[in-house]
């Protein structure tokens, strides 16, 4: 059951990097990697399984994974203090998936996902005291602690979006505003498998195929939408075939690099070819959102079997010890340093001002007229707006 939901064509779950040997070890500064082999659909060939990465490379994808699980695990901590209401949906466990396509993407390129947006977010350019202040409904948060968890913003990023599925027809919108201003950029746009089986992806799917639109559509599949298992949910739980007309790719989600490679790949193509799907079979060690325990529909030694085995932090920190890239005293150092810069945010996250009553009217409208004004809650009181 566990191998089957991670796609891993009847496999246990490799230990650790147990598939994803050190092919040659170039030098101290650079190594090569043998990866998962990919699975394709209406493809003829696919991203090489054979994979570099230098020491620069390999220390910037370990500081960011550790930087959003400790921006996680301390949101998790806030959550659970009362600090943080309403909801709250952890990405800890998925962290391969974000900053492996982070890395073969531009900043000019767009990327729109669903709301579990924290660990994404970060990767756009938001830090991670703007991240938790947002969190906390901080003014010194990202959307001025308006949004919270679920509506995260930032540059060429469109947020997560708190409807489910819905994030899928605005990325195709986001491409085909790329294609229609001549830009040679693409939009990712993100859904976990429990959004799969919404019927606006298939009309989106269909659009982004009819026009050619330079857009790729990313399952994270975790494994469970809500409580509910893969299984139990899709009669065809191979998320990488479901566009159908449109070319899939199913990649270990849990491996950074191979992450990393199948969008460098997926870019390439859906810039001269039009929409790609791409499963990413990946796992999340919270529940579905803060006030689901997430052990009512799965044992807590599955969990732990993951976190032991397929934990992208580990593998890839483990691949970087074994190819001579750092020592286990360089990465500890990282690690320290990114625990105290979340430590301080988390203090900021507390302590930092609430947003002012007058700032729920603004922010409406981009282009406010003068004296214009907006109405309160009641037929008799009116406010003014800013944008």
């Amino acid at each position: 059951m566990l191998a089957s939901r991670f796609g891993l064509m009847g496999r246990s779950p490799p230990v650790r990097s147990g598939v994803i040997s050190i092919v040659q070890k170039r030098n101290a500064s650079e190594a090569t990697f043998q990866t998962e082999q990919y699975k394709l659909h209406k493809l003829e060939t696919g991203p090489s399984t054979t994979v570099t990465v230098n020491r620069e490379d390999a220390l910037k994808y370990f500081r960011q994974m550790t930087t959003v699980r400790r921006m996680e695990t301390a949101a998790a901590g806030l959550y659970r203090a009362k600090v943080i209401r309403g909801f709250c949906h952890l990405y800890s466990g998925q962290e391969a998936c974000c900053v492996g396509m982070e890395a073969a993407i531009t900043p000019e390129d767009s990327v729109i996902t669903a709301y579990r947006a924290h660990g994404w977010t970060f990767m756009r350019g938001v830090s991670p005291q703007a991240i938790l202040s947002e969190l906390t409904g901080r003014s010194t948060g990202c959307a001025k602690g308006k949004g919270g968890s679920m509506h995260m913003y930032g540059k060429n990023f469109y947020g997560g979006n708190g409807i489910v599925g819905a994030q899928v027809p605005l990325g195709a919108g986001i491409a085909f505003a790329h294609k229609y201003k001549g830009e040679e950029n693409i939009c990712i746009s993100l859904y976990g498998d429990g959004a799969a089986n919404q019927g606006q992806l298939f009309e989106a799917f269909n659009i982004a195929k009819l026009w050619n639109l330079p857009v790729i559509f990313v399952c994270e599949n975790n494994g469970y939408g809500m409580g509910t298992s893969v299984e139990r949910a899709s009669a065809s739980s191979t998320y990488y075939t479901r566009g159908d007309y449109i070319p899939g790719l199913w990649v270990d989600g849990m491996d950074v690099l191979a992450v990393k490679e199948c969008t460098r790949f997926a870019r390439d193509f859906v810039l001269k070819q039009g929409p790609l799907m791409i499963e990413m079979a990946t796992y999340r060690y919270h529940g579905h959102s803060m006030s689901d325990p997430g052990t009512s529909y799965r044992t807590r030694e599955e969990i732990q079997e993951v976190r032991q085995r397929r934990d992208p932090i580990t593998n890839l920190k483990e691949r970087i010890v074994s190819a001579e890239l750092a020592t286990e005293e360089e990465l500890k150092k990282i690690d320290n340093e990114i625990k105290k810069e979340i430590d301080e945010a988390v203090e900021k996250s507390k302590t930092d001002p609430e947003p002012a009553l007058e700032q729920l009217y603004n922010h409406v409208y981009v282009d406010v007229p003068s004296d214009f004004k907006i109405r309160g809650c009641d037929a008799f009181s009116y406010f003014e707006s800013k944008s």
